[in-house]
């Protein structure tokens, strides 16, 4: 009996610190995601941008011998790219739907050959990931205290952007007019409120939130550049916005319950499940089908989500 509980309890913390571990990078581009989406703005290229932040922050991190300059890059990367994107979608007009997708496939290339040329055939080095920082006494909770209390730096950030970014939507006048751009921006534009600088402070956001994504996946998770490194977390993070009805600390709590799916395949693996691997590893995708197609519960998106709008 002792030895089953002993069982039972590494495997509901080896769960639970994956799922935590898991949560952070798309928590922190969902945070973005809803700026730009309460603007009005549907950033599907969020998959790129963090593909972007990603390459920025490693290639920063391998030349200057940096992490925290290269977590920090990744940023400025997504800056980049938050340029471009706001050009597309606000100033050219393009569909928002089609630009995010060209922009993906796009990025993909583009990193793939921006990493060939920079590093040649030589191997890519580890670079040194951001250490855990422990908060006093929690930590010390014997079993789960080390294992959830004892988290990179990074982790620590995004927790605290939950709380800013639901001041800053929510308190702030600048809040008020980016939710009022994103419901009706003719009515917005009619009360002063400059429609276009809005949104595309809406889409910068998202896409810095998506490039420190980038960062953190580098810097305090895998510690190297792969082609594959989003795998799909750029949608994820859009069905978690929509998950979390548009709140950043609604975000949080969906972002763990997609970690804790993502992560349950893992520790399954761990503790030689009979389940298929396949099954367990589509676990968080079919999530994000449910969360994007609205079973899980009626959602009410901002009333201009997608629609362009052109000053008259």
């Amino acid at each position: 009996m002792n030895e089953l509980m002993n069982v039972n309890n590494a495997f509901i913390v080896t769960w639970l610190a994956a799922a935590v571990r898991l949560a952070g990078p798309v928590l922190l581009a969902a945070l973005g995601e809803i700026y730009a989406e309460r603007a009005g703005v549907l950033n599907i290229g969020i998959e790129g941008a963090i593909l972007m932040g990603a390459l920025g922050s490693y290639m920063t991190a391998v030349y200057s011998g940096s992490t925290v300059l290269g977590f920090m890059a990744g940023g400025v990367a997504g800056l980049v790219v938050g340029f471009l994107l706001a050009a597309l979608y606000l100033r050219a007009h393009a569909s928002q739907i089609v630009v995010g997708i060209v922009f993906n496939i796009l990025a993909g290339g583009f990193a793939t050959w921006i990493y060939s040329l920079m590093m040649g055939d030589r191997s890519s080095p580890t670079i040194a990931m951001l250490d855990p920082v422990a908060i006093p006494l929690l930590s010390d909770i014997p079993g789960l205290g080390p294992v959830l209390f004892k988290q990179p730096l990074p982790l620590w950030f995004t927790l605290a952007l939950v709380v800013i970014a639901h001041y800053g939507l929510f308190h702030t006048r600048f809040g008020l007019s980016l939710r009022a751009v994103g419901e009706n921006p003719r009515a917005a534009h009619a009360a002063g409120i400059n429609v276009l600088k809005i949104r595309t402070w809406g889409v910068l956001l998202s896409c810095i939130g998506a490039g420190l994504a980038g960062s953190y996946l580098v810097t305090a998770q895998i510690g190297l550049f792969r082609d594959n490194i989003v795998s799909g977390q750029g949608f994820i993070a859009l069905a978690i916005v929509i998950f979390g009805r548009w709140s950043p600390f609604k975000a949080l709590i969906a972002a763990f319950i997609f970690g804790a799916a993502d992560a349950l395949q893992l520790s399954l693996q761990l503790f030689e499940s009979t389940l298929p691997p396949q099954l367990l590893l589509a676990l968080p995708y079919l999530l994000t089908i449910l969360a994007m197609s609205g079973v899980v519960g009626r959602t009410v998106q901002p009333g201009a989500l997608t629609q362009p709008y052109r000053k008259e």
